[in-house]
């Protein structure tokens, strides 16, 4: 509403300051052309004139701008009562002050661009002052955004999903693409989205100091990831770098939660391998390895006998539940981080069979479940889910 309104005053105000300005450039004959025919006319018969009155006349037709201070004087009120009205919209809507500053923009570009706007109009100059005002207005409110943002405190029962900070940022961008669909100019908005960009971004990485209760890299892959596909959906040109920006980081802090939940299904088998690795590298020759006591066939054979096929997949199931509950449905990461923690399991098998056929070549030892036993698991875990 307090848009419509600015826009009515706009338009209302044009033809009225413009049809002032020419009766008053008429009148008092106060155009160039004019002010240079009385300056010929009055220096032409300067014997007959006073020398005092000649300067005076010199001068006053020479000004620059007559008109606008003449107007100046007329519409005196104008510029405080637009302050005062803008001040207005700017607190009716969270987003007033875009909304002027849109407005406010999109009619001076109209003025300049009109063919019935005299140049250099009194009203150019009062727009031009608005203009400026709002876009400090505009900027001052969206320093405060930004700090807002990034102080955001983390719930303190928080459960994992999107953050308030995030979803204030996307409210922002959501309501200003839709401000700007039609402006001639965006770049305050450009800029203003960067900066919001990196308040938000902040806001997350100021997770990983926060005491929560629970997983910090799940909470901050389902923020990035949520910011990643929110600005590929928008495809807004100067958020392109923190678009990949925001992939790179979901990216990272998933395979940091996959590595970490995946250590437990199989937990005894991953440490006793982490050991074998790091005898391996400390100059142990592979084909020795089993003869150290605690990675002899016989240990390597008790932990193996720990996890028959069966168990792998019930502690799999566990595991699919457990990140069903934690990971918050708004994200819709499910399906993305289960894929990724089956390629990771994969990976680890695949380590498994290879260290055992180097280190224990020929001792007739394997894991109780296959490869092809591994993808069934998996593939029936996700059906029945």
């Amino acid at each position: 509403v307090s848009k419509q309104m600015l826009e009515q005053v706009l338009r209302e105000l044009q033809p009225l300051c413009t049809a002032e300005q020419q009766f008053i450039e008429k009148f008092f004959q106060l155009s160039q052309e004019a002010a240079d025919l009385q300056v010929l006319e009055v220096t032409g018969h300067r014997a007959s004139a006073p020398p005092l009155l000649i300067a005076y006349l010199f001068v006053f037709l020479r000004l620059e701008e007559p008109a606008t201070q003449l107007l100046s004087e007329i519409f005196s009120c104008l510029e405080p009562e637009l302050r005062g009205f803008l001040d207005v919209c700017n607190k009716v809507h969270s987003f007033g002050c875009l909304q002027v500053l849109v407005t406010l923009n999109d009619s001076v570009f109209e003025m300049w661009g009109s063919s019935s706007a005299l140049p250099s109009s009194f009203l150019n100059t009062v727009l031009g002052n608005m203009l400026l005002l709002a876009k400090s207005s505009f900027n001052k409110y969206i320093g405060t955004l930004c700090k807002e943002i990034e102080e955001t405190k983390m719930p303190s029962k928080m459960k994992g999903g999107i953050l308030p900070s995030v979803s204030r940022f996307e409210e922002f961008v959501n309501f200003s693409e839709e401000a700007f669909r039609t402006a001639r100019r965006r770049g305050e908005l450009d800029k203003a989205h960067l900066r919001l960009a990196s308040s938000v971004f902040s806001s997350i990485n100021s997770l990983a100091s926060a005491n929560l209760k629970v997983n910090t890299d799940m909470v901050m892959m389902e923020n990035f990831h949520h910011i990643h596909c929110f600005l590929c959906q928008k495809k807004i040109h100067c958020l392109e770098g923190k678009k990949r920006e925001a992939k790179q980081r979901y990216s990272e802090h998933m395979e940091k939660y996959v590595i970490k939940y995946l250590g437990q299904p199989l937990e005894k088998l991953n440490h006793f391998f982490e050991g074998v690795k790091a005898r391996v590298a400390q100059g142990v020759k592979e084909e020795e390895v089993s003869f150290q006591l605690a990675y002899s066939k016989q240990e390597l054979r008790k932990v193996i006998e720990k996890y028959p096929g069966k168990e792998v997949k019930r502690a799999l199931e566990t595991l699919y539940r457990k990140i069903h509950k934690y990971l918050s449905p708004e994200a819709n990461l499910l399906p993305v981080v289960w894929h990724a923690m089956e390629q990771e399991f994969i990976r680890q098998y695949q380590e498994f069979e290879d260290l055992i056929q180097r280190c224990y070549a020929g001792s007739g030892i394997a894991m109780d479940f296959t490869m092809e036993d591994l993808l069934s698991y998996f593939n029936s875990i996700t059906l029945s889910n």
